[in-house]
């Protein structure tokens, strides 16, 4: 690729700095910002990039010919707007990754499921033989493989709606939807918009690239050959990650590893001995025949519901709440088995889910915090009794992230043993 005169980074999380960590190997002047002063930057500046925290100001911009901004950044925020205003290119850490790498790529997109699936198709392809690394929004950057992996390697990249919003030439060989549902509109506005978002995953393919949507989806954009999916479909081997949701997951991995050349016995492998992911229908523990599954990674109404529905012939005592997404309840709290025992409300939505599962006619109890709601669910559960954490909201009222709030969980349930 031709490498930019000088770039700016806005937002320094995991993927801001793996980017200008990049852009500094090769020898561009990188300059690297983020709201958070208290930030550690450490790395950043060890390596030669310009830091500046706690500022925003105009004048980062000056000789600058592109901005990377990391999915966490708003659009309009002040940087990236006068940066549009300018003229100057926003990428995204991933348009950077793909033009840096000349390594196939399978992304990975929807709502539900996406890194289980990324994941999942890294199990595929080490079953295989095959060379691959696992990136993106599920962890590790793809800017970081950058010198790192093999040439022939493939990457399984996890794509949010915040990554491809500013992709430009980004071109999967194989490009994954697993589904489209409402989400992140406190973000997106519409879900026209969230769903435009998620469909620039095709948009560059050509016919020599493999488009897997959902049996029944309909119309996507690029010229990538379209191969469809379902639940349903006849599977190498019966996933060992238990739900419906996740014979779905296993249906659209399937479709994925094929047209990446992988045979049967391989995929059979993998569906067979992959044992799932963090925060993902975690089973945390078993103390007296209570189970504590842990599926903080359901952040919006239907991961919840899949999350619920996996559980729903066995009594269920249910944690819900978190951090809103503008996202309404009535659904969820209609669609609840009659096994549910008991639900404790945490955090900023507790009084909107109060109110959707009043008109439900369900009972709840407004624990406000994690550490009530699991000694509330413990003291009441019987043996048999599934105590599970699946959130239907962002965390960020109370946590960091998911990841932090399931790690939270877990300590909580190894202090009832």
């Amino acid at each position: 690729m031709k490498l930019p005169r000088r770039a700016l980074v806005v937002g320094l999380a995991r993927s801001g700095q793996a980017a200008a960590l990049a852009l500094a190997r090769r020898g561009v002047p990188t300059v690297a910002a983020d709201r958070d002063e208290a930030l550690d930057a450490g790395r950043l500046a060890a390596a030669g990039v310009e830091v500046h925290l706690g500022t925003e100001e105009d004048r980062l911009l000056e000789g600058v010919d592109l901005l990377i901004k990391s999915p966490g950044v708003p659009g309009e925020s002040p940087l990236p707007a006068t940066a549009r205003e300018r003229g100057i290119p926003i990428w995204s850490e991933i348009e950077l990754g793909f033009r840096l790498l000349a390594n196939p790529f399978i992304g990975v997109t929807g709502t539900n499921g996406k890194t289980t699936t990324s994941e999942l198709l890294g199990a595929i392809f080490r079953a295989a033989d095959r060379p691959v690394a696992v990136a993106g929004n599920v962890g590790r950057p793809v800017t970081a493989l950058d010198g790192a992996i093999a040439k022939d390697a493939w990457i399984v990249c996890e794509l949010s709606s915040f990554q491809l919003e500013d992709v430009h030439r980004f071109r999967p060989r194989i490009g994954v939807l697993l589904n489209l549902e409402p989400d992140h509109l406190d973000r997106h506005g519409t879900f026209a918009a969230y769903r435009d978002a998620k469909l620039r995953l095709f948009e560059n393919q050509t016919e020599a690239d493999v488009a897997v949507l959902p049996r029944g989806f309909g119309a996507a954009p690029g010229g990538g050959v379209h191969i469809e999916f379902d639940a349903s479909d006849e599977l190498p081997a019966e996933p060992l990650i238990p739900g419906a949701h996740n014979r779905e997951n296993a249906a659209a991995a399937t479709a994925a590893a094929r047209a990446a050349g992988i045979d049967d016995a391989a995929i059979a492998e993998g569906l067979r001995t992959f044992p799932g992911v963090a925060h993902r229908l975690e089973l945390i523990a078993d103390v007296d025949g209570v189970r504590f599954v842990n599926d903080s990674k359901a952040t919006n109404t239907t991961a919840a519901r899949r999350g619920i529905e996996a559980y729903a012939g066995q009594p269920l005592r249910l944690i819900l709440g978190g951090s809103l997404k503008g996202e309404p309840f009535d659904e969820l709290a209609e669609s609840l088995p009659a096994s549910v025992r008991s639900i404790d409300l945490i955090g900023e939505a507790t009084e909107q889910l109060a109110a959707a599962l009043g008109r439900a006619g369900r009972l709840y109890r407004r624990s406000g915090d994690l550490p009530t709601a699991v000694g509330a669910a413990a003291g009441e559960a019987e043996p048999g009794d599934v105590v599970l954490l699946s959130p239907a909201c962002a965390s960020y009222d109370q946590f960091r992230d998911y990841e932090q709030r399931g790690d939270a969980f877990r300590r909580l349930v190894e202090d009832l043993w």
